[in-house]
């Protein structure tokens, strides 16, 4: 070994002197290793270490902290009894302690990082692996989700089939209740019953459900209410054609069939011909205008029943109570109630649904099924796409479109801004005047921003359409119920 060298490289030489590979690769790749850690290398391969190069630096200056203890105990060493030598032993054992301690402390620092750099190899393998697995990991999710389909469309062929035998159990049993009602009726109308049906089932035969059969007094055609079957354009005037429903027929009998649509189609846009299109509108909400309008026949005549009577019982009195609420009428003015307890001319109810709705293609009537557009500051509502930062209104939501008609008419009835309008109808009430859609158009100016340019185009929309024809419509009576679920 070489002379004049420190304690640390004459460690270095030992261990190329021994061929310790973990000492060489080390020193080759100019990694830095701590005099410890070249001694323990030493050690673990068995390499003798010289006794005067066993001391650590530690041990070298706790000698130099404890040399002049010991030259004053040599000093005094006749003077100084046993208890010093024990004192002077336990600071040498304190050091040695210190010093082991602060080995400790090193040691684990250094298992902690080797701990972080085995942690984040894993890491990296664990992503490799991954990685390599993939496609099988992938075969094994593409054979899951094919067992998943083949197990939906199992159970979907066996749902159809049930639905089927039930349509086929509804129909017998409405045949046998109808043979039995009125045999005529039954000849002239099964066949456009069952036409419809067929339609739907063509559409969406796991739709159809049967409910149970309810009976009314009256007699002639069955009532259709159509709910949210997505149906196409195409399939509306396919069902329209099956039931003879032609509002040329409309306009000379004034009588229009229950057919109910909770939605209007979703294509309606896409017909290129605009006659065509207003018609399938018009067939669509003039039933639902005519439902509602004599609905209010109905309350105002019982209204006008009981207020001639003397004596009123106290199931009236309640059904007056539910009125006056419902209309919004403050401390029980009855005649208050007759004004607001009235129609809404056809044509004017046809008119704004077309100017609200573009004619049944705007967002809001396809996605909320708003007919009228009418604004909510509080209850769901579609935003419109054009409104300003300093309005809040929404366009209101329903549910279903004879929801929309319905609010349409209560707000009519009921908001202060239409006061007008229904001051003029009880005057031509009162003068037995038939209410009509023209003479009461220009009172509505209020409805829109525009004033009475609104009302310019509500008037040319009915002149232009004629729905003046459709005014006094009314419902054919209905035998039979039903209703075509989901």
């Amino acid at each position: 070994m070489k002379k004049n060298l420190s304690y640390r490289e004459k460690l270095l030489e030992l261990g190329t002197i021994y061929r310790i590979n973990e000492i060489i690769q080390y020193t080759k790749n100019k990694k830095y290793l701590t005099t410890s850690q070249i001694e323990l290398l030493l050690k673990k391969n068995k390499v003798p270490i010289p006794s005067e190069l066993n001391k650590s630096v530690l041990e070298i200056h706790s000698k130099k902290i404890t040399k002049p203890f010991f030259s004053a105990g040599s000093a005094f060493k006749d003077s100084v009894d046993s208890s010093t030598n024990r004192i002077l032993k336990s600071i040498n054992f304190i050091f040695k302690k210190i010093k082991s301690f602060i080995q400790f402390i090193f040691n684990s620092v250094i298992n902690f990082f080797k701990w972080i750099a085995r942690t984040t190899i894993n890491s990296l393998n664990s992503v490799y692996n991954f990685k390599v697995q993939e496609k099988k990991a992938n075969r094994v999710v593409t054979l899951v989700t094919s067992f998943i389909a083949i197990f939906l469309i199992a159970i979907s062929t066996i749902k159809i089939m049930d639905h089927v035998v039930e349509k086929e159990n509804l129909t017998v049993d409405t045949k046998k209740i109808e043979k039995k009602k009125n045999p005529e009726v039954v000849k002239k109308q099964v066949k456009p019953e069952k036409k419809i049906q067929n339609k739907v089932e063509e559409k969406k035969p796991e739709s159809v459900a049967k409910l149970p059969k309810k009976e009314k007094k009256s007699n002639n055609v069955s009532e259709f209410v159509l709910p949210n079957l997505n149906l196409k354009t195409e399939t509306v005037l396919s069902l329209f054609e099956d039931v003879e429903y032609d509002l040329s027929n409309v306009r000379n009998n004034k009588l229009v069939k229950p057919i109910y649509f909770t939605q209007f189609p979703k294509d309606l846009i896409e017909i290129t011909n605009v006659q065509l299109k207003k018609e399938t509108f018009i067939k669509i909400v003039l039933p639902l205008v005519v439902a509602e309008n004599q609905k209010i026949l109905a309350d105002r005549i019982k209204l006008l029943r009981i207020t001639s009577k003397k004596m009123t019982s106290e199931k009236e009195k309640l059904w007056l109570r539910s009125k006056l609420k419902e209309y919004k009428v403050k401390n029980g003015n009855i005649s208050e109630l007759e004004k607001r307890m009235d129609i809404i001319p056809v044509s004017i109810a046809l008119a704004q649904a077309a100017k609200e709705s573009g004619w049944g293609t705007s967002r809001f009537a396809l996605e909320g099924n708003a007919i009228f557009g009418q604004w909510t500051w509080s209850g769901s509502g579609i935003e419109p796409l054009n409104r300003s930062n300093e309005k809040s209104h929404k366009i209101l939501r329903f549910p279903i479109l004879r929801a929309s008609v319905k609010a349409y008419k209560n707000n009519l009835n009921t908001h202060k801004s239409y006061k007008q309008f229904r001051e003029k109808r009880s005057k031509a009430r009162n003068k037995n005047i038939s209410v009509r859609g023209l003479s009461l158009i220009h009172t509505l100016d209020s409805y829109a921003q525009t004033g009475e340019e609104y009302t310019k185009i509500l008037e040319q929309i009915i002149n232009q359409n004629n729905l003046d024809d459709f005014e006094n419509v009314k419902l054919t009576n209905s035998v039979i119920k039903k209703q075509l679920n989901l």
